[in-house]
C-alpha cells in the first residue's frame, strides 16, 4: 500500500524461471538444476507474465513486449523497473570450442567431457588418451576459476568411475593478466592460484584462447594445447535487448541512472543489477557486474520507490563494501575483505560456506 492505494505487481521474464546465472559451472560439473520457477518468488499480489520487452514507451507509460506465443502485445505501467541484467559475452562462432552462456550450453559442456572420458578408456594411443582427459577454460575472472575447479573435480571422480587413473586429467586456465584477481592485493591471487593448482588445475598466465580446431588449441604466444574441449568464460556484457528499448544508454550500453537508481528523462523509470550503470556519488566509484551489489540495490529500491511514492527524501546509492569469494569445489573456497585497511583472507570449509551463502542470497533462497 502507498498513499492508501494497493500497488499491482507485474514481473515480466522471457524465461519460466531465474536461472542461477552465477552458478553456470554446476550444471557443466555435475549436471545439477540451476532455475528456480518464478512461481517461488511470486507472492500475494505479485502476477507473472511470460514474455520478452522490445520497447518502452515512457510518454505513454507502455510496455510493447512479445509473448510466450510469439504475438506482440502492449501493457501499460506507472512505475517501471528494468532489471535486465547482462548476458555471457561469446567469441566468434569460427574460434570453436562451448561458450559458457546458459543452461543448455552447460548441458553441451557436460556431455562432451563425459563422452571424451568413456572414448578415453578404449583409447590404445596414450596421446590421444591424454588429449581426451584435457580441457582448457578460456578466461580467469571468477566464472572460469570455479568452473576449472569444478570441473577437475567432476572429471577424477568419473575418471576413477571408468577404470582411468584420475592424476591423468588436466584442467588448464587460460589467464590473459599477469596474474589472477588483477584487481585486488597480489597475496590473494598468489594464494588463489595456490587452491588451484592443489585442486589440479593449471594457470597459464599472460595467455589467451585463439582458436580451438580439431583438437588444438592455439594460444596468444603460438603455443598450441591438444585439448579434448575448450571452455570459453570471458566475461559479461549488458543485455544487448537495452538498445532497443528506447532508454539513455552509456557507450558500454548500459542504462544511465542517478544516485537513487531514476532513469535519465524518463519519469516514474528505474533501473538496476548488471544493465545499469550505478555511480556512488560519495566516492565515484561505479558498481560492477556481480550479483553482490545487484542484491543491496534491490534492497535500497524498495525504499526509493516507497519514499518516492510518499513525497519522502529517498536513500541514495552507497558502494558495496570490497570483498571477492569464489567457490572452489565442495568444501573448499577463497574470500576476501578489504575492513578498515586491513586485508582478510579466509579459504577452506568456511569460505566455502560463506560462498554458498552468497549464492543463495544472490537468487533470493531462503
Amino acid at each position: 500500500m502507498a498513499n492508501g492505494q494497493r500497488i499491482r505487481f507485474v514481473l515480466i521474464d522471457k524465461q519460466p524461471g531465474h536461472v542461477r546465472k552465477v552458478m553456470l559451472f554446476r550444471p557443466a560439473a555435475g549436471g545439477e538444476e540451476i532455475m528456480v520457477p518464478w512461481t517461488r518468488y511470486c507472492s500475494e499480489g505479485v502476477e507473472f507474465l511470460q514474455g520478452t520487452v522490445t520497447s518502452v514507451d515512457s510518454r505513454e507509460k507502455r510496455i510493447r513486449y512479445t509473448d510466450a506465443q510469439g504475438n506482440d502485445a502492449r501493457i501499460y505501467y506507472d512505475l517501471l523497473v528494468v532489471a535486465v541484467g547482462s548476458i555471457v559475452r561469446r567469441p566468434d562462432p569460427d574460434k570453436g570450442g562451448i561458450a559458457l552462456t546458459d543452461p543448455q550450453a552447460a548441458a553441451d559442456i557436460r556431455e562432451r567431457w563425459r563422452a571424451n572420458l568413456r572414448k578415453a578408456a578404449v583409447e590404445t594411443n596414450p596421446e590421444e588418451r591424454k588429449r581426451l582427459m584435457t580441457i582448457a577454460v578460456a578466461g580467469a575472472g571468477i566464472s572460469g576459476i570455479e568452473t576449472s575447479a569444478e570441473l577437475v573435480l567432476a572429471m577424477r571422480k568419473e575418471a576413477a568411475a571408468l577404470g582411468l587413473n584420475p592424476s591423468d586429467i588436466s584442467v588448464y586456465l587460460l589467464n590473459a593478466n599477469e596474474r589472477l584477481f588483477p584487481g585486488g592485493p597480489e597475496k590473494v591471487g598468489r594464494k588463489l592460484e595456490m587452491t588451484l593448482r592443489e585442486c589440479g588445475v593449471t594457470v597459464l598466465h599472460n595467455r589467451k584462447a585463439m582458436r580451438e580446431q580439431a583438437g588444438v588449441l592455439t594460444l596468444s604466444n603460438s603455443d598450441r594445447l591438444p585439448v579434448g574441449l575448450c571452455i570459453w568464460t570471458i566475461g559479461l556484457i549488458p543485455n544487448p535487448a537495452l538498445r532497443s528499448m528506447g532508454l539513455p544508454l552509456t557507450s558500454e550500453g548500459q542504462v544511465l541512472v542517478d544516485e537513487c537508481y531514476r532513469v535519465q528523462g524518463m519519469s516514474g523509470v528505474y533501473s538496476i543489477g548488471d544493465c545499469a550503470r550505478i555511480v556512488d556519488p560519495s566516492t565515484g566509484k561505479a558498481d560492477q557486474m556481480t550479483c553482490k551489489e545487484a542484491g543491496p540495490q534491490a534492497l535500497r529500491l524498495g525504499k526509493i520507490v516507497m519514499a518516492d511514492l510518499e513525497g519522502r527524501s529517498a536513500p541514495v546509492h552507497k558502494s558495496f563494501l570490497d570483498t571477492f569469494g569464489i567457490g572452489l569445489g565442495q568444501n573448499r573456497g577463497l574470500m576476501w575483505v578489504r575492513k578498515w585497511g586491513l586485508d582478510i583472507i579466509i579459504t577452506g570449509k568456511l569460505a566455502w560456506k560463506v560462498k554458498k551463502l552468497g549464492w543463495d542470497f544472490a537468487s533470493w533462497l531462503r
